[in-house]
């Protein structure tokens, strides 16, 4: 699952606090927050044929975990769509591509934690990069990581930070024992996610996901729990277990960089028949159909 470089994304055109630079002349103040501290909210979008998807819902949650971050400048959803707008023309772009969006408290006057230091920004940076959906949906494999995702108490999941520790420390595992991504538990033993996904299991036809206690409310996640309602399939939020998943007739993870994807084997374990399933299969169908349905006109395609 390992990304390789597109050669389409050799001449980017990246915008940085409304500059739009080159990739090789792109960078970010050493007084930055995103640079000190790691202080900064982001985003993942998906363009499809000139649309965005759940634009709207994907703005509304960074500026909510910039509000969160108490961030005293927040640019409003016209003016981030805009930069968007103007990063996509200005690299031609109008399908098969993802937007990472991010958005720091500002530059400090010298460095340190103390928001008081930011007296400049906020840092809106908009990333638009030819990529295809990243995953193997024929299927994936994961390991448990033996890192723990917070609970609210000591970080609260729903804000979307640029702070990846956790993840990264996951992936290292998952990259050790030579899986696609790492399953990660909660400090009370259930099924979170993965480093980078939302995970969903079936099992006698019913979908589950966990609860949002140590996760991300996430818009892909979101969309596959109302398109479950809409078509008839029996979906639950609920605590389950490592050892629910193993015994799955099915598991697939969700997100915006990889849409719908099957997961075929954890911890060495075969998951159903290893394949796409029928439960996956519709719902990735039906999620496609969606989002090209309903994206937010951002170009012309």
């Amino acid at each position: 699952m390992f990304q390789k470089f597109d050669e389409r994304n050799r001449d980017l055109i990246v915008n940085i606090g409304g500059e739009l630079v080159h990739r090789d002349k792109a960078g970010v103040s050493p007084f930055d927050s995103l640079v000190q501290g790691g202080d900064g909210v982001w985003e993942g979008l998906r363009l499809y044929e000139g649309k965005i998807y759940a634009l709207s819902a994907h703005l509304d949650r960074l500026v909510h975990s910039a509000k969160a971050m108490a961030f005293e400048e927040i640019p409003s959803h016209e003016e981030i769509t805009a930069e968007i707008k103007r990063t996509l023309e200005a690299n031609e772009m109008t399908d098969g591509v993802h937007v990472r969006l991010t958005l720091s408290r500002g530059t400090k006057v010298t460095s340190g934690m103390d928001p008081r230091l930011n007296q400049s920004g906020p840092t809106l940076i908009v990333l638009a990069e030819h990529k295809p959906p990243v995953y193997d949906t024929s299927g994936l494999t994961l390991i448990t990581s033996s890192v723990r995702r917070f609970p609210p108490d000591c970080l609260a999941p729903k804000i979307h930070s640029n702070n990846l520790i956790q993840s990264i420390q996951a992936k290292i595992e998952a990259n050790a024992a030579g899986a696609d991504d790492a399953l990660m538990l909660d400090l009370r033993g259930f099924v979170a996610e993965t480093n980078a996904t939302h995970v969903f299991c079936v099992h006698g036809g019913e979908v589950f996901t966990s609860r949002l206690v140590a996760c991300p409310e996430g818009v892909t996640r979101r969309t596959v729990l109302a398109l479950c309602a809409e078509n008839d399939i029996s979906a639950v939020e609920r605590d389950f277990t490592q050892a629910e998943v193993y015994r799955a007739d099915e598991m697939f993870c969700t997100g915006t960089m990889g849409e719908l994807a099957c997961v075929s084997k954890v911890d060495g374990r075969t998951i159903g028949s290893g394949e796409v399933g029928p439960v996956t299969k519709r719902l990735s169908e039906l999620y496609r159909e969606h989002v090209l349905a309903t994206g937010e006109r951002v170009v012309d395609a």
